[in-house]
């Protein structure tokens, strides 16, 4: 999957405009999966009384219920999205979507330190009230501000039909 686009060298002007950057529903739509993904595999970290009723909101409570889940959850969170973003060019919601994170410069990987940026710069589109993330559907380059602080893109590269 990684292999379809390219990890080193700059861009010209023109293969950049080219370019296809992910929008704000798609990204919106690969995190509802990744977050869908996630909370069975979070909810198996730390054994606790699961509620009676086995919604997705009353297992999320459950879960916030848990200082040690919540560190575990968050320690969990960076690991599984840092090794994705970097040895995959995405997270499996990312990837299902045909969306690649790269450097915004090389639109190659991202780097470890990237990649823990890009986590910090969460915290940045969170504190201004989720402006950071709604930021992406009015950004020519569809850059939330966690990207920008990372200095990475999200591109879309469509699938290609197969012919037979």
């Amino acid at each position: 999957m990684a292999t379809a686009l390219p990890s080193t060298g700059h861009r010209s002007g023109e293969a950049t405009a080219n370019l296809c950057y992910a929008g704000f529903w798609r990204r919106m739509a690969a995190d509802l999966i990744d977050n869908i993904v996630l909370l069975p595999v979070m909810g198996a970290l730390v054994p606790t009384r699961w509620p009676t009723h086995l919604t997705l909101v009353a297992i999320a409570q459950a879960m916030a219920a848990h200082p040690l889940r919540q560190l575990l959850g968050l320690i969990f969170g960076i690991v599984y999205s840092v090794v994705f973003w970097v040895k995959f060019l995405g997270t499996p919601g990312k990837l299902l979507l045909s969306c690649h994170l790269v450097d915004a410069h090389t639109l190659g990987p991202l780097s470890v330190n990237q990649a823990l940026l890009r986590n910090l710069g969460y915290l940045v589109s969170y504190a201004t009230l989720g402006l950071g993330f709604l930021w992406i559907a009015w950004d020519a380059r569809k850059q939330g501000f966690h990207d920008k602080i990372a200095d990475s893109v999200v591109l879309y590269a469509p699938r290609r039909a197969q012919r037979g």
